[in-house]
């Protein structure tokens, strides 16, 4: 019998994951008007920003007019991506109350990404997270490269459960697993997140999953199996880390919406209106969206059971 949640919480990484990656600028009135309208999809979190530094990831270099001038709502998660302390200053600076901190299981990956090793990423967001839960903020922790490294290969399951496990005992609220590259399968997946699960966390466990060998549906559901219900998406299939040679978007929100729905599970997003944010998406850059859907509504209508 197959094992699956009555509904999956997801947040939209595209205002952050999904447009780092551009390379012509996206102007900040863009960057909100895209943040305004998913939140008026249902979605209640938003990954809307980064504070890092405007040398390595250019798009974000507007983070904190972005944040202190979209349009926020009191029931949704307005996240903001911290890589050191530096960032949190910044964050804390412009209003931020919701963090979503990183660190890769790789130490190619961490020191090419945040230019530290993992043990110097862990020892410096631990005292971000300890002054964060102080002051009452809601910590969420990445595990980039969670199965694949650009650089080093596969990944040991047995290095991502010891952050895990490191990160429990800082008491975050929230712990993400990361296809950084969108290298995995259904199998490792199912696996991973299954001894994530059997560990019994505190702290909600996510998956952020992207399409590069087209497995991020498959991925998805493996994951759905093994007991998650909280997923990242982007909106269009958009994203991509300027530290991950190859890695292609993410899994895109409108097709996974679409999935869950035809499923019976429920999202709590509206389908129409999650297009139009699909429509926006495309004017701001030039490249081909890779999420499905919306080449089926250039061609015609699309039924939905929702």
């Amino acid at each position: 019998m197959i094992n699956l949640p009555k509904s999956v919480d997801i947040l939209e990484s595209g205002p952050r994951d999904g447009i780092q990656n551009e390379t012509t600028f996206i102007p900040t009135a863009k960057k909100l008007e895209l943040i305004n309208a998913l939140s008026e999809t249902g979605l209640k979190r938003i990954e809307a920003t980064s504070f890092v530094s405007p040398k390595h990831v250019p798009q974000m270099a507007d983070a904190t007019e972005v944040y202190q001038n979209m349009m926020k709502k009191n029931d949704i998660q307005y996240l903001a991506l911290i890589p050191n302390l530096r960032g949190f200053e910044l964050a804390k600076k412009a209003g931020v109350r919701e963090i979503a901190l990183v660190a890769g299981a790789s130490e190619t990956f961490n020191k090419n990404n945040v230019r530290m090793s993992v043990e110097e990423s862990l020892r410096q967001l631990s005292i971000v997270n300890e002054t964060a839960k102080e002051e009452g903020m809601f910590v969420r922790f990445s595990i980039a490269t969670s199965f694949f490294c650009p650089y080093e290969g596969l990944v040991s399951q047995e290095t991502v459960l010891a952050m895990v496990k490191e990160l429990e005992e800082m008491k975050v609220n929230e712990i993400v697993l990361c296809d950084t590259i969108g290298r995995a399968n259904p199998k490792q997946v199912y696996e991973l997140f299954s001894r994530v699960l059997d560990q019994g966390p505190t702290a909600k466990i996510t998956a952020h999953l992207h399409d590069t060998y087209g497995l991020s549906k498959a991925n998805s559901l493996a994951a759905l199996h093994a007991g998650v219900s909280s997923f990242d998406t982007a909106i269009g299939g958009l994203g991509g880390c300027p530290f991950a040679p190859g890695a292609a978007g993410n899994d895109s929100t409108e097709d996974f919406v679409f999935m869950l729905h035809e499923m019976g599970i429920q999202t709590g997003v509206h389908f129409e209106k999650l297009m139009d944010c699909v429509k926006l998406v495309k004017s701001m850059t030039k490249r081909s969206l890779t999420g499905h859907l919306q080449q089926i509504t250039n061609k015609g209508h699309v039924q939905t059971v929702s």
